[in-house]
């Protein structure tokens, strides 16, 4: 657990498997509020109120919950986090109506352990007042409504599941649990036309510096 970059701490240990890295990001806004990037399994609230505990940071300080997507790792502790925060939660409208259960999801991957409604919904290029400012960029493939979030002045870029970090690099979600690998490809070349310089992977990585230039690499070999 440690404070990677300046004001966004990667909550590591989420995971009950120590061999599979599940990070949930603690991102600072630009007052004095946070806000949560994904929630871990169920249960992994337990680790986040630990680690808001020792910043010394209220679970009410944290005013928005961003979901990148419906898979269960990341929407597990979500509606305990919301209840425990009072944050407002957002999602793309597609996984919005998946996470809600509306209808269950039957792609690859766990669905959510639970029907949850977020409190708003988001379309592609909408911007996020959180983390200094956020544009929310809809990258389908890994799920239909998969979403990555882009800090545009810091070219941070919080990519969900669409790709993992893999040593210095990265690579896309393995096609087993992905809903439409061509479809993650066409998402990853969008990405690499952006700015980004640090890439912050759910799973594996991150990729501090020169993340645009891993997920570059990548796309080259499509």
């Amino acid at each position: 657990m440690s404070e990677i970059l300046p004001g966004v701490h990667l909550i590591d240990g989420i995971d009950p498997d120590p061999n599979f890295t599940t990070h949930v990001y603690l991102v600072k806004d630009k007052g004095a509020s946070w806000t949560l990037i994904d929630t871990g399994l169920p249960g992994a609230h337990e680790k986040v109120e630990a680690y808001l505990q020792k910043l010394r940071v209220e679970p009410s300080s944290i005013k928005k919950i961003l979901i990148t997507h419906l898979h269960r790792d990341h929407t597990g502790s979500l509606k305990h986090l919301a209840k425990k925060t009072g944050a407002r939660t957002f999602a793309h409208w597609i996984e919005a109506d998946y996470i809600a259960e509306r209808p269950k999801y039957d792609g690859p991957g766990t669905p959510p352990a639970e029907p949850f409604r977020v409190d708003e919904v988001l379309k592609d290029g909408d911007t996020v007042d959180a983390a200094g400012g956020l544009i929310a960029y809809h990258t389908p493939g890994h799920t239909p409504g998969h979403t990555s979030y882009y800090q545009p002045e810091r070219k941070i870029l919080f990519s969900g599941d669409l790709f993992f970090g893999a040593g210095d690099g990265v690579v896309l979600t393995l096609p087993e649990y992905t809903h439409h690998t061509p479809t993650a490809q066409i998402s990853a070349r969008r990405m690499s036309q952006l700015s980004v310089d640090s890439l912050m992977s759910y799973h594996g990585g991150p990729v501090l510096r020169n993340g645009g230039a891993a997920v570059r690499k990548l796309v080259e070999k499509f």
